[in-house]
């Protein structure tokens, strides 16, 4: 066995903005160049300019790590060439988009992957996204804006920061470099305006965003005092935890649920468990099946607890299991709103609320988009 130590994992700092164009890229190459004017060892893992003037004379002075070339399908494509910023081993790499999916035959789905690695390695590292890509604030992004985000990371990602730095640029100022040609070139304004560049949409973005920066400060400030307290924030000493139940169903809205329940419990600082109910059969263990499978697949992605229960009676297991459990808040899908009252009375939701007459009941819609 070596006597050497493992490297210590690297810090991870996210520069976070709300829209394109507020600064993000720009700000994570000013700290580059503080850095390497400070004596550390810095390179540019990765940065996507979007043809702005001021972003590209940015990185002028400082040492930029080779993209790797990748063809797909016929086309060529550029990726973070992880391997090559591992053998430089700087102290402190910049990588730009923290969310982006790398092109299939990448060695890695995610670049958020990609900067684990190089935490793995010892490796410092500064990187940027928006408050969009955040997996739980899926559904609320799309009825803000109307836009279904496809990259996102997962909340526990962005919680093993460091230090999250929010971007701060008013509406009307990000419109105003908007028209000056300064987040797209002139042909695409037109377009933008009319679509996610809207005033109304773009505060309540910001508004979002600052309401995670604070939650991202209150986490960290909790993580950082009483020795690592167990409770929820601002909770006396020896106050109960907060646990969560999420009922997973077949229901298309499953998902919208576990992304609801998983930031509730991230807020409360509390435990989360994603639960289902399958009928064993002919004496063999009861399997969910493909949807719901895909469901509690996605509960997993987000470190949730996820439990397969056998039972004839769905409900009365789901009830049972909280109490057992000590659950304090229980989270379920609205029946379908063809389902009739008397029948809406034998849907498994509705029996829940019946017999969990002693735990927090919260019934989800599914949010439909502007």
């Amino acid at each position: 066995m070596s006597d050497q130590a493992a490297p210590r994992r690297g810090r991870l700092k996210i520069i976070l903005g709300y829209a394109a164009g507020v600064g993000k890229t720009f700000r994570m190459l000013e700290e580059a160049h503080h850095l390497q004017e400070a004596g550390h060892d810095v390179v540019v893992g990765y940065f996507e300019p979007h043809g702005r003037q001021d972003t590209i004379a940015k990185v002028e002075g400082l040492e930029v790590v080779s993209r790797r070339r990748l063809e797909y399908r016929g086309h060529a494509f550029e990726e973070m060439d992880t391997d090559a910023i591992l053998r430089r081993r700087p102290e402190i790499c910049a990588v730009d988009e923290f969310p982006h999916t790398n092109v299939p035959g990448s060695a890695r789905a995610k670049r958020w992957e990609d900067v684990g690695v190089l935490r793995d390695a010892g490796i410092d590292v500064l990187t940027t996204m928006n408050v969009q890509h955040l997996e739980s604030l899926n559904d609320r992004l799309q009825e803000i804006t109307g836009v279904k985000v496809r990259e996102t990371i997962p909340d526990w990602v962005v919680q093993e920061a460091d230090e999250v730095v929010l971007i701060d640029l008013p509406p009307r100022a990000l419109l105003n470099r908007l028209l000056r040609g300064v987040v797209y070139p002139p042909e695409k304004v037109a377009r933008a305006l009319e679509s996610f560049f809207k005033e109304p949409t773009l505060a309540a973005l910001r508004e979002l965003a600052l309401r995670q920066t604070a939650h991202e400060v209150d986490v960290r400030h909790a993580d950082g005092s009483a020795a690592g307290s167990a409770g929820v924030v601002g909770a006396a000493p020896g106050e109960p935890r907060e646990r969560i139940l999420i009922h997973v169903s077949e229901s298309p809205t499953t998902t919208a649920l576990i992304r609801r329940g998983r930031r509730v419990a991230d807020y409360l600082r509390g435990d989360c468990f994603a639960v289902t109910v399958v009928r064993a059969s002919a004496g063999e263990a009861g399997q969910p099946g493909a949807r719901v499978a895909e469901h509690l697949d996605f509960a997993r992605r987000l470190h949730i607890d996820t439990r397969i229960l056998e039972a004839s009676d769905a409900a009365r297991a789901v009830v049972d299991f909280a109490r057992a459990n000590a659950v304090t808040q229980i989270f379920l899908p609205r029946p379908p709103a063809r389902w009739l009252p008397l029948l809406n009375r034998r849907h498994t939701t509705m029996r829940v609320v019946a017999l969990a007459h002693d735990m927090q009941v919260t019934v989800v819609a599914e949010r439909k988009s502007r």
